[in-house]
């Protein structure tokens, strides 16, 4: 039970079989205790790089109730990829946007509290459209380490 993935919502992951809710074991604790000190390392460091500037477009896009969740996604997306680019080309370009997608999250939830919903939805989508397929090589890298 304690390898079983738990989503965003606090329920485990897994589906119906005749009738039976059946729990997929996914990734282990520690590959995701390991990954999760490796990101927060990163986060820490690229903190500094985001200038308010960046954090309040978004806020501001995010209170923008007419805006769609896609095109909410399309200013993620543009801003992660943004600052990125000025990410020493040392690290890992897709670990860096991952993390930079997580640190403008709780950037956002700190400058407006009430966007926390709408921004981490906003980020689940992007990380799941654009770095799905890193996410798969990161595990698989930290399992086979």
């Amino acid at each position: 039970d304690d390898e079983l993935e738990l989503q965003t919502d606090g329920n485990r992951s897994g589906h119906l079989q005749n009738g039976e809710l059946v729990f997929d074991p996914e990734v282990n604790e520690e590959v995701v205790r390991i990954i999760a000190a490796q990101l927060a390392e990163v986060g820490d460091q690229l903190d500094k790089e985001i200038k308010a500037r960046v954090v309040n477009d978004l806020v501001q896009h995010f209170l923008n109730e007419n805006l769609s969740g896609e095109e909410i996604t399309r200013r993620m997306s543009e801003a992660v990829e943004g600052l990125a680019r000025a990410i020493p080309s040392d690290m890992e370009q897709e670990k860096a946007m991952l993390v930079l997608a997580m640190v403008l999250t709780k950037k956002i939830a700190n400058t407006m509290p009430s966007l926390l919903q709408r921004a981490f939805s906003t980020t689940v989508n992007y990380i799941s459209q654009q770095l799905h397929n890193y996410i798969v090589r990161m595990v698989s890298a930290v399992r086979t380490a």
